[in-house]
């Protein structure tokens, strides 16, 4: 396969990068190829400091699922569902499914965290009635992990993940996935830990493709997570990457209660 600019992907998956350069700047076409590339600068408002460490920002969530959207309506993805990682997801994946016309689900994943922090992750467990654990074995033996600390993490995190089912879903029976078009989503991936046992968990489904949708990630990372999925949407790759937050202007937590009044609006018609 190829990705965007017709050079082979590694790890077999299409590889659809996007950016959006800064408002400040107006790109002049090259001439011809002997000329050197005229840049007209243009500015618009004085930068503020996350601009000039990150570059342009998503506003929030809502904004970087509309601009994912515009790139997978261009990937003619037949009878897609959306399946958003709550909670940061959520308003990302709710503005992919209207868009598309798609149905819009969870995927329910959580962090096993290292047991000096709890921020660092040693893998993850993802779905739902049978989660699979995914682990990265370096980090665990580097962390001094042991086989019972993993056990009793895994089972923390999947009482998280009965809660929220029960929470967002209540009596709804989700969506089956065998044979479908799926579209992960989230608000961003670092380390991607998380992601890789939830593209596991979803491959063990028996799905017909897995695209990976995200607004931004290190390209190390998402290098990683192509080779688990068959395509992947990543809008911004910056190289000094830090962290997904400072990547918005707007990165609020999002609530329980948000959650359900995105995946029980009324749904867009197909366009």
């Amino acid at each position: 396969m190829e990705n965007g600019a017709g050079r082979p992907a590694p790890g077999g998956a299409d590889l659809i990068f996007r950016s959006f350069p800064p408002k400040h700047f107006k790109y002049l076409q090259v001439l011809n190829e002997f000329d050197m590339m005229r840049l007209e600068f243009q500015p618009i408002r004085p930068l503020g400091r996350a601009e000039m460490l990150y570059g342009q920002q998503f506003e929030d969530r809502a904004d970087a699922g509309r601009r994912l959207a515009a790139v997978l309506s261009g990937e003619r993805i037949g009878q897609p569902v959306v399946l958003a990682v709550p909670r940061g997801g959520v308003p990302v994946a709710a503005e992919i499914a209207a868009a598309l016309g798609a149905e819009l689900d969870f995927l329910f994943v959580r962090k096993i965290g290292a047991p000096s922090n709890r921020e660092v992750a040693l893998g993850a467990i993802a779905g739902s009635g049978q989660p699979q654990v995914v682990l990265n074995d370096d980090l665990v033996g580097l962390c001094g992990a042991t086989s019972a600390y993993l056990d009793d993490e895994a089972a923390r995190q999947r009482t998280e993940i009965d809660r929220q089912r029960r929470r967002y879903l209540g009596d709804r029976v989700q969506v089956p996935l065998q044979g479908r078009n799926v579209i992960v989503v989230d608000d961003g991936v670092a380390t991607g830990a998380t992601l890789a046992a939830a593209l596991k968990a979803v491959r063990l489904q028996a799905v017909a493709s897995i695209t990976l949708a995200v607004p931004v990630g290190p390209p190390e990372t998402v290098r990683l997570l192509a080779r688990s999925a068959d395509r992947v949407v990543c809008l911004q790759q910056p190289a000094g990457f830090r962290a997904v937050s400072c990547h918005y202007r707007d990165f609020a937590q999002v609530t329980d209660q948000e959650v359900v009044d995105l995946v029980t609006r009324p749904a867009a018609d197909p366009p």
